[in-house]
């Protein structure tokens, strides 16, 4: 006899006020339309989608029961109620693809299980790519730049007074926190300078 696919439904809103009602109504429906059968359904209420996976607690869960093969099929009413950027999504649908499980966006009529959601993902995984290598040779050309315009890369060093206190403050007994709290700089820098050698 053949499975019924397992589903999880995710629904998320980004206040306290709005409601998931709609989202599980519709969802619900093409379950049944389906023949799926839902195993669970994970809610996040009032939190927005830019947040990571630590602060949604429900989707969290979600991706535990993926991770367990509970879950053949995650269904949620639309992207946005998934993540606020293509990379979040991305990484989301490969947590999925690793562990056999697919994804229907129902606004999006977007399904991996078939071959046409397939090849939409795979062009989804080109997009980002492609963005990541912008973003790279973005931040590439600034550095070039600004050490062109003889500009010093990196994070800003504290002067040879600050440096001298430090390690007359560190030879007369104090601690390193002390130290930092004395002169307002990081435990870091007085770490840093510590270590190094006196000239």
């Amino acid at each position: 006899m053949m499975r019924h696919k397992r589903v999880a439904l995710y629904l998320r809103v980004s206040t306290q006020d709005q409601r998931t009602d709609n989202q599980l109504r519709e969802l619900t429906a093409v379950a049944e339309r389906a023949n799926w059968q839902v195993v669970g359904t994970f809610t996040d209420t009032g939190i927005s989608g830019a947040k990571g996976r630590k602060d949604r607690p429900a989707f969290d869960k979600l991706l535990k029961a993926v991770t367990r093969r509970e879950v053949d099929l995650v269904a949620a009413w639309s992207v946005d109620r998934l993540g606020r950027s293509l990379t979040d999504l991305l990484s989301f649908l490969g947590e999925l693809h690793a562990n056999a499980c697919d994804l229907y966006l129902h606004q999006q009529g977007l399904d991996t299980s078939t071959p046409a959601g397939r090849a939409m993902f795979q062009m989804m995984g080109v997009f980002a790519e492609f963005e990541r290598a912008i973003i790279r040779e973005r931040v590439v050309a600034g550095l070039a730049r600004a050490k062109a315009e003889g500009r010093r890369l990196g994070r800003p060093t504290v002067g040879n007074a600050v440096e001298d206190a430090i390690r007359q403050m560190r030879g007369g007994g104090l601690g390193i926190q002390k130290i930092a709290r004395t002169l307002g700089v990081g435990v870091s820098v007085v770490q840093r300078v510590i270590g190094a050698p006196v000239e």
